[in-house]
């Protein structure tokens, strides 16, 4: 296997970044470069110029800024399942949100606000407390940003939808760095568009989720048939 060699960022530019950042910036040379790049899918194996672990929105905004200034390739990375390997690029700038795994559930109005890198495991973590859930994926593993706006199936969805469909409003960075609401009231079409209409509108950092009342203890039955009986089945 023949390793490329990521070309080094400017370190006038970095330090200009770090200047302005919170969270984490790391590069190739710094120690857990090659933990922060993986992925969930080992075939992925790309070598980005710079990750940058956010803490919050201005961290996005300032890393956005950073790779449009210097017009390099951009990934973002919720909670680092992606098997096409979207969260990551090579030579560019990955926008990781592992550090921001807060959930925060309302019993009352029984929603929760999720940031952008938490897992399913979080999520459920949090709100199985008040006995409340959202459907999200199968995996605990799974980032709870990618599952809901690929759609998001799981076990749950027959009773209560989609991960989508339980999605009440996200908090997203634009392109420009304009920090924004996505709702049914509160700028629509860009709601329509992270639930299925494309992609690239920006960085979701946080999602606000409807709880339905769930648990603590499920029960879940699968009927298996042995191979002799395929034809038949």
């Amino acid at each position: 296997m023949t390793i490329t060699e990521t070309a080094p960022l400017s370190t006038e530019a970095v330090a200009d970044l770090a200047a302005r950042f919170r969270g984490q910036l790391i590069g190739p040379a710094d120690p857990g470069y090659d933990e922060a790049r993986r992925t969930w899918n080992g075939l992925i194996d790309k070598r980005p110029g710079l990750i940058a672990r956010c803490l919050g929105n201005t961290d996005i905004v300032a890393a956005l800024a950073f790779a449009r200034e210097h017009e390099l390739p951009l990934a973002v990375r919720g909670g680092g399942h992606s098997v096409a390997g979207y969260g990551v690029c090579d030579d560019g700038v990955v926008i990781d949100l592992a550090l921001m795994r807060g959930v925060h559930v309302d019993p009352v109005a029984r929603t929760a606000r999720v940031q952008g890198g938490a897992t399913l495991a979080d999520v459920d973590h949090e709100t199985q407390y008040f006995g409340l859930a959202t459907p999200t994926g199968n995996v605990s593993s799974t980032g709870v940003a990618g599952l809901t706006l690929s759609g998001g199936l799981s076990h749950l969805r027959r009773k209560f939808g989609m991960s989508v469909d339980n999605l009440v409003s996200a908090d997203v960075v634009t392109a420009e760095g304009r920090v924004v609401t996505a709702s049914a009231n509160e700028n629509p079409e860009l709601f329509w568009g992270i639930r299925g209409g494309g992609g690239n509108f920006g960085v979701v950092s946080s999602l606000e989720f409807r709880l339905h009342e769930l648990g603590p203890l499920v029960t879940q039955a699968m009927v298996l048939y042995p191979f002799e009986m395929a034809r038949e089945v």
